[in-house]
């Protein structure tokens, strides 16, 4: 495994959490809390465009993270926020991350670095992908037709709100159905994937999880405007409702 493969692993880690219907053994622990960094604990990094042994990682308009190798690569709607690791340092691969606007250096041709908590670059695509469902829910009560999204695995339940929450499961979990009329009885709606009908669906949820941090042992997995849950809980769940509606009430 070269490091910079590690490294990329390190970006994209998962723990497991448990809950749900069981899809694969797998056996971790979820990482503790811990007191906030200091942005002093990072070193100082000089990147320029030709720097070697790159990992940029841009986010596009629906909140989806991309990783590269070259900022050339990056479009133009990603280069303001692109995280920025160099794959033989392991500074930026921890709670706190450099982050560049890639249309800004400085006279010797350097980016302008900053430092974000890993919590916060997260929150960059969380806050993306809950504009991009809030555009996407109903003004009004949706149509009873099918939801074409994600292939025909994909079927939208309407609710009575305008909060749209996402089942990754199965037909046959039972908590995955659980989950829906729990969500459906207090007005969300709910749009069902199935990650055994569909790869595209299967794919999707796994590249949620690894952004979230979370395991896929799992399903039902939960994306309620961008929020992350596995498995089925009525506490959780009401608890990411009344965040989904704090937000949308700013």
């Amino acid at each position: 495994m070269t490091r910079a493969t590690r490294l990329t692993g390190l970006i994209l880690s998962a723990s497991l959490v448990l809950g749900g219907c069981k899809r694969h053994d797998d056996a971790s622990g979820a990482k503790p809390a811990s007191a906030a960094p200091k942005a002093s604990a990072l070193p100082s990094l000089s990147v320029k465009a030709d720097t070697p042994n790159l990992l940029l990682t841009w986010i596009d308009d629906k909140g989806d993270f991309h990783v590269v190798q070259k900022p050339a690569d990056v479009p133009p709607e990603g280069r303001k926020s692109v995280r920025i690791v160099q794959a033989d340092k392991e500074a930026g691969t921890g709670d706190l991350v450099y982050v560049a606007n890639l249309d800004e250096t400085a006279p010797d041709g350097t980016y302008r670095l900053k430092t974000l908590t890993r919590a916060q670059w997260d929150e960059l695509g969380a806050s993306r992908r809950k504009a991009r469902l809030e555009a996407l829910a109903p003004s009004a009560a949706p149509p009873p037709a099918a939801s074409v999204a994600g292939g025909s695995s994909a079927k939208s339940v309407p609710g009575t709100g305008k909060l749209v929450a996402i089942i990754y499961g199965a037909n046959w979990c039972k908590p995955c159905h659980m989950a829906a009329d729990y969500l459906q009885a207090h007005g969300v709606t709910v749009i069902h994937k199935d990650i055994e009908e569909s790869e595209a669906a299967q794919a999707e949820m796994n590249q949620k999880l690894a952004r979230a941090g979370r395991g896929g042992a799992s399903i039902p997995v939960i994306d309620i405007m961008g929020q992350i849950l596995v498995g089925y809980s009525a506490s959780a769940l009401d608890q990411a409702i009344r965040t989904a509606q704090g937000a949308k009430a700013l």
